[in-house]
């Protein structure tokens, strides 16, 4: 088994060797990438989609580190939002979507198979149909055939991954649009300002010591992490965490939502993992906790915590700090996002190839 070297992290040459294809600088580049979102839906008419009011419901279409904008969506919405809002990573819409609805595709190149059936599968129907997408892809092409509302996304060169919030942006000024949920601008510029500070504090040249997402990977190395997240915000930020150590460490990773986890993946606590003595065998918790949570939701978080510590099961508690749901959505995400990458370069790993999902676009 490959063994983690703490050094690499604040080593300058081994970052360059061991990250050939920038994802720590791309990582650093999500407040730009939120501003260029957000600009892009004000420079874009949203007639099309506002001028029959309120939709019956919201169904966002997407794969990968296209579709996690759809979570975002959903997040931010959260269980006020007058309408539901579906994030569908099928080969197909559920048959309830009509004419009715609103049909949000993203994809980042504008060329997944699987978001470019679905999005003509709604035109078909009659449903209205956003689409996200790099101009001129395949998907910006039937969106413009389909008479619908194309948000266009330039970032050539980018992996989807380090774009989702040049990605999830439009949809939630969109959805402020629609009264859907409450996005000022003022709380998207916060939210940028508040990736920007992230990135100085885990930049590369920020030691170990007091850089968190270093210390974070450091947490993590040689465990299996269990991301717990409270609530909606809690619970999309597990999900990114655990896509994000996939596709840029290579590494496993389980996530789950309070209080669900409570009545399952709580009992891991006293499985083989948790109670091995072997040191090539043990779990971590990140408990992910928002701010705004519940005060049922804290309580269990703290309960949850107290059983691991009494298994001696390591934890690592990670929480917003006060803000709009954007910006305690966005501290959360960076975060793990930067120590993804380091757990990558300190197992010796090139944080860009997806080798594997290439391989079966290839073949399949």
């Amino acid at each position: 088994m490959t063994s983690f070297d703490a050094t690499r992290l604040d080593d300058p040459e081994a970052l360059a060797v061991l990250d050939p294809g920038g994802m720590l600088a791309a990582v650093a580049e999500a407040g730009a990438h939120l501003r260029q979102g957000q600009q892009v839906a004000a420079d874009t008419v949203l007639d099309p989609v506002l001028v029959d009011g309120r939709p019956r419901a919201v169904v966002v279409v997407g794969m990968g580190g296209s579709g996690i904008a759809g979570d975002v969506l959903a997040a931010v919405c959260g269980t006020g939002c007058p309408v539901p809002v579906v994030v569908v990573r099928e080969l197909a819409l559920p048959g309830w979507v009509g004419s009715a609805d609103l049909v949000i595709a993203v994809s980042f190149s504008g060329r997944t198979e699987e978001t470019l059936g679905m999005f003509a599968d709604a035109a078909r129907r009659g449903a209205r149909v956003v689409a996200v997408a790099a101009p001129g892809s395949p998907l910006a092409e039937a969106c413009e055939a389909a008479h619908g509302l194309h948000l266009p996304v330039e970032l050539p060169g980018m992996a989807p991954r380090a774009a989702l919030w040049a990605l999830a942006t439009p949809l939630l000024v969109l959805a402020d649009a629609l009264e859907l949920a409450h996005v000022p601008g003022t709380q998207l510029t916060a939210a940028a300002d508040r990736l920007d500070a992230l990135a100085l504090a885990c930049a590369p040249p920020a030691p170990t010591l007091v850089n968190p997402a270093k210390t974070l990977a450091l947490e993590l190395a040689d465990t299996l992490p269990m991301f717990w997240g409270t609530g909606a915000v809690g619970g999309v930020a597990a999900y990114r965490a655990v896509c994000q150590l996939a596709e840029n460490a290579k590494y496993p990773g389980v996530h789950g939502t309070l209080p669900e986890v409570a009545h399952n993946q709580v009992v891991c606590l006293d499985g083989p993992w948790a109670a091995s003595g072997d040191q090539g065998r043990r779990l971590r918790l990140v408990l992910l906790a928002d701010d705004a949570e519940h005060p049922s939701l804290a309580d269990r978080r703290r309960g949850i915590r107290a059983l691991a510590a009494g298994r001696e099961v390591g934890v690592s508690e990670l929480a917003t700090e006060p803000g709009g749901v954007v910006e305690r959505l966005v501290g959360l995400v960076g975060l793990v996002d930067f120590a993804s990458v380091y757990l990558a370069v300190g197992y010796g790993t090139d944080p860009t190839p997806i080798r594997p999902i290439d391989e079966l676009k290839a073949t399949s």
